[in-house]
């Protein structure tokens, strides 16, 4: 068996989390309270407005325990409210108010340079090998 310092996955599930917590540590020290995984979920609403709670676990990887304490602290927050859906009054649809889309809008520019400090060095070849080759790893394991 090899080392596990030599497996690919290994390597791969090291710089996912150097990255997280670099970027995590970027976004505290610009003065901002949430975390990625929060900004990750205002984010998807603002995209895919009325996306389903479990839509939204899926979209930023977590459990749907996980996605709901995730929206309650940003309800909380004032950063999302939640609205009764108009066909399924069973359903509430998340809503992201001002303060939700400033607080993103500012964190944005905190990511932006999050990514570029994380990629330099790579140029734009590599990056599309490494997007391919990510893209054949996710289908071969979705069979």
């Amino acid at each position: 068996m090899e080392n596990i310092d030599q497996v690919i996955f290994y390597k791969l599930e090291k710089a996912i989390r150097s990255y997280r917590q670099f970027a995590q540590r970027q976004i505290k020290t610009s003065g901002f309270s949430i975390t990625i995984d929060q900004w990750l979920t205002i984010q998807n609403i603002l995209e895919h407005p009325g996306i389903k709670q479990q839509e939204l676990a899926e979209k930023v990887f977590k459990d749907n325990a996980s996605i709901t304490r995730i929206v309650e602290l940003l309800v909380k927050a004032k950063y999302l409210k939640r609205k009764v859906h108009k066909a399924d009054r069973r359903r509430t649809t998340l809503i992201v108010t001002k303060e939700g889309e400033e607080v993103v809008e500012k964190v944005n520019e905190v990511i932006l340079q999050n990514r570029a400090k994380a990629l330099q060095e790579i140029d734009r070849e590599q990056l599309m090998a490494m997007d391919n080759i990510l893209h054949i790893i996710t289908t071969n394991c979705q069979e």
